[in-house]
């Protein structure tokens, strides 16, 4: 051992000695560290600790990070700043340096925390000394003390690190980092876990190279972990001969790491072995009693946080498995319409979310885009999910409108019996003309992605969430507008933007910012999204649905036919049916023409005898699984028809009853200050050109 710094006198001169004297003999530094501008002091003394010259220091506390293991300088980083979020006075602790030659000694800081008044932490000042004979015994001080208190440090934070952690990778890095068995000295860190009659090895340690069989070995293989497997029984090597001599395969790849000692323990949990761990150690010629104690009793703790960590993989796993089952395994492409999805589980906590999405094919080459959020995080939810997602889905497909969608689903899920409920957001997307029809029950609006890269927060008209009693197509108002070609619409779920302690609104907007600056390309932005640093916590699984209009379809002459109206000019309702009934025939859809004539008249006669303005009737040919005849009547008013038995059936038959029976589907949308009554029925399949030439509005 070194007796004095490099550099340091002899002994003193004058009596007493100076202060730089008593340092320098007691291999003792001082350091003074300006924690606003990063600059750290180091006087000759503590450049003698460190085992640098004046020369290889530039006043950077990053510097000495080539001088502590990463393991020391992780733990030393993490000891001073928790020392001053305690706002503790000062701290002290033991850590190991790396000297010039490689070899490692032991050190000690104390240090002083300087505070402002408003009690930030702005300098600290200290020592650090050479703490080798200290620590070895050689100075027959408190080393017995000094040891037990490591020691029991060692099985303290260890446990309390272990507590935390939720996964087999979690464990191991435990035992790797600081806070872990290297703070016993060990440069090594193998473990296996007993899978049948084999041990599979999940820490491979830090050798050059490995056997082959120690990846999925044998439990009576002549290895150590197997060994110790098999008899439950820890044992302790102080000799690289006794290793060699015993375990000779497995010796050529240990030598390597030029270990002086190992321990392989076996980790047992509710009595029986489910794994082993190996430990090699450098400098190190034996184990005490009280050593071998604590290491047999941190196997223990490390055996049950184990068993905890892969139980919780496993119903991890289950879980997540429920989950994408009850998802949507394939999205449907439309012509002029992509859509991009994405879902990621919660990180923390063992339950899952009742979060989902789901791409709809509509009749007429629609598309219906939705995504929710079910109450709750566990199996309940998932299952009430599946249940919402299939039924919704099945609404949609019949061609109901949107808030009919809506209303259905939130009678089905208090139908239900259960106390969940459920917001969601429902998007239909017509790809010929861009038109967008959205209802919000509960959720959070959408945001817009405009061609220039400008995101912004798209407002829906909101509705009650879902499940709540009494709810008709009515309390779920429609917001319609055009999706131009290149704009993307985004919806995503509540796990996306909020976090602990953080303002919703801010959540929403950091999401606003991370879209606008992500990438052009649908699938990169949707992972873009979901991966951003900080943007979420983990502690809620979330979802997400990029709906973009890529092109616009070439115009089909004769597929859209209008005729306005006038006021109060019921003469001009024979004109209309004319209309209808010529468009019908010329779309090959004769089969539908009786239905679509009278239809069309009982909404037309509704508009001019309920409303004032004109009216405008609309017919429309909608391609995809089914073709479709739709009409279209708008008119002034925003109050929508009544459907009664009891109607005046005078004029006008037997008016919106009349048309729930003969349409396939119906609905009602408000736009601007006015609303459209629409139905929809089903023609047969084209079977070839239109006969003559195409009626002209």
């Amino acid at each position: 051992m070194r007796d004095s710094a490099p550099g340091a006198p002899a002994g003193p001169e004058d009596w007493p000695a100076d202060t730089r004297t008593t340092l320098a003999l007691n291999l003792t530094g001082t350091f003074d560290w300006d924690l606003d501008t990063g600059s750290l002091h180091l006087d000759d003394g503590g450049l003698a600790v460190f085992d640098l010259r004046p020369d290889e220091f530039d006043g950077r506390p990053a510097k000495l990070i080539d001088r502590l293991p990463r393991s020391e300088w992780t733990r030393l980083d993490a000891m001073v700043t928790q020392a001053m979020k305690d706002g503790r006075p000062r701290y002290g602790l033991y850590f190991r340096i790396r000297c010039r030659d490689g070899t490692l000694r032991w050190t000690h800081s104390q240090g002083r925390i300087l505070r402002d008044p408003w009690g930030r932490a702005h300098r600290i000042i200290g020592i650090v000394r050479d703490a080798t004979d200290e620590l070895t015994g050689a100075t027959g001080g408190n080393t017995p003390d000094t040891e037990r208190h490591r020691e029991a440090s060692v099985v303290e934070e260890t446990t309390a690190a272990l507590a935390n952690a939720r996964s087999v990778r979690d464990v191991i890095d435990v035992l790797e980092s600081a806070r872990g068995v290297g703070r016993l000295g060990a440069v090594s860190l193998m473990m296996g876990f007993v899978e049948g009659n084999h041990l599979r090895q999940i820490a491979e340690g830090r050798t050059t190279s490995l056997v082959p069989e120690l990846e999925f070995t044998r439990l009576d293989a002549d290895f150590p972990m197997s060994e110790v497997v098999r008899t439950m029984t820890p044992r302790f090597f102080v000799s690289q001969q006794e290793f060699a001599a015993r375990y000779p395969r497995l010796w050529p790849y240990i030598a390597p790491l030029n270990a002086s000692a190992a321990a392989y323990l076996p980790l047992i949990a509710q009595g029986r072995a489910i794994g082993a761990i190996g430990l090699l150690f450098r400098d190190k010629y034996s184990f005490t009693p009280g050593e071998e104690t604590l290491l047999t009793a941190l196997t223990s703790t490390i055996a049950q946080s184990l068993q905890r960590a892969m139980l919780y993989e496993q119903e991890m796993e289950l879980a997540e498995s429920l989950q994408r089952f009850m998802l949507p395994h394939t999205i449907p492409s439309v012509a002029g319409l992509r859509s991009e999805v994405s879902y990621r589980p919660a990180r923390q906590g063992r339950d899952i979310g009742g979060d989902w999405y789901d791409v709809i094919p509509l009749p007429g080459g629609r598309i219906a885009a939705v995504i929710g959020d079910v109450q709750g995080h566990d199996t309940h939810a998932a299952a009430v999910m599946g249940q919402l997602r299939i039924v919704l889905r099945a609404y949609a497909a019949e061609g109901h409108a949107a808030s009919t969608v809506l209303a259905r689903a939130s009678t089905f899920l208090h139908d239900l019996d259960t106390d969940r409920f459920a917001t969601c957001l429902y998007a239909e997307a017509d790809p010929a003309t861009g038109w967008l029809r959205l209802v919000r029950a509960g959720h959070l609006d959408p945001l817009l992605l405009s061609t220039d890269g400008l995101c912004r927060v798209l407002p829906v008209a909101g509705a009650l969430p879902l499940g709540l009693p009494h709810l008709g197509p009515s309390d779920f108002p429609v917001t319609s507008l055009e999706l131009a070609v290149g704009e993307t619409l985004v919806m995503f779920t509540d796990g996306l933007v909020e976090q602990p302690r953080v303002d919703l609104d801010d959540g929403i907007r950091e999401l606003v910012d991370a879209v606008g600056r992500g990438p052009e390309d649908l699938r990169l932005l949707a992972d873009w999204v979901c991966e951003q640093p900080g943007g979420r916590s983990g502690v809620d699984d979330l979802a997400l649905v990029l709906l973009r209009r890529e092109t616009a379809p070439m115009p089909q002459p004769g597929r859209r036919l209008h005729q306005r109206v006038a006021a109060g000019d019921l003469k001009a309702i024979a004109g209309v049916r004319r209309l209808a009934r010529s468009a019908v025939r010329s779309w090959n859809a004769d089969s539908c023409a009786d239905a679509v004539e009278l239809v069309t008249q009982e909404l037309t006669v509704n508009a001019l005898r309920h409303t004032t303005g004109d009216a405008l009737v609309t017919f429309r040919l909608l391609d995809g699984g089914d073709r479709r005849v739709r009409v279209e009547v708008e008119d002034g008013s925003t109050d929508p028809p009544k459907l009664s038995a009891d109607e005046d059936i005078g004029l006008t038959g037997r008016g919106m009853l009349l048309v729930d029976r003969l349409a396939d589907v119906w609905g009602v949308e408000r736009q601007g200050s006015g609303k459209s009554v629409w139905a929809e029925f089903v023609a047969p399949t084209h079977y070839g050109e239109p006969e003559g030439p195409e009626p002209s509005p």
